[in-house]
């Protein structure tokens, strides 16, 4: 639906072709939605975790694009960089496709009152605005390949992994301010925030 998919998709049929047509060890890998200390709110990149969490930092409101039922799967940083090793080492893994990902969805509003328990005690506001165009409604990994090809599985749960990203911010050398002046609100227009 969107050209970035489109792109990610291409590489695979690339990858691909390597495996099929050369034997060349390749492992398509598909992360979902990884998130933790180090992850990037700026710009037209900007992720939904972090900016979620710097917003109620600042005590600005949450903004959801659309209506908020679409989910994703969140997998902590660390699990998906395991993931990727696994993939990369494993021979069992060679000319797969292999979906890392916590194998568990959530709304994005569940995300938000989550994001707004967690950094002000529920207290955020939580606002809706126009969905994003191409948003893809539902993303949730069927890990059972990376299960019984890697033996991977998750092991940092959602909630300990949003804490651990909210503490990163909080001994962060650079202000909540600072931080969301990078922050682009419509990502796909490429427009700063003023709010």
């Amino acid at each position: 639906m969107t050209v970035y998919g489109a792109g990610k998709l291409a590489g695979e049929c690339y990858t691909r072709a390597f495996w099929e047509t050369y034997r060349y060890p390749t492992v398509v890998v598909r992360p979902f939605n990884a998130f933790g200390p180090r992850c990037h709110h700026e710009g037209d990149s900007g992720e939904v975790i972090p900016k979620f969490v710097l917003r109620a930092m600042a005590g600005k409101p949450l903004k959801i694009f659309g209506d908020g039922a679409q989910t994703r799967d969140f997998t902590y940083v660390a699990d998906t960089a395991r993931g990727i090793l696994l993939c990369g080492t494993a021979d069992a893994a060679v000319g797969q496709t292999i979906n890392i990902g916590s194998g568990r969805e959530i709304s994005i509003n569940d995300l938000a009152k989550t994001v707004s328990d967690l950094v002000v005690g529920g207290t955020a506001q939580i606002e809706h605005d126009a969905p994003r165009p191409g948003d893809v409604l539902r993303l949730c990994a069927d890990t059972s390949k990376a299960q019984a090809l890697i033996a991977y599985a998750p092991t940092v749960a959602f909630r300990d992994g949003l804490a651990s990203l909210y503490s990163w911010y909080r001994q962060s050398n650079r202000s909540v301010d600072a931080l969301l002046a990078e922050e682009f609100e419509h990502n796909w227009t490429g427009k700063t925030v003023n709010a």
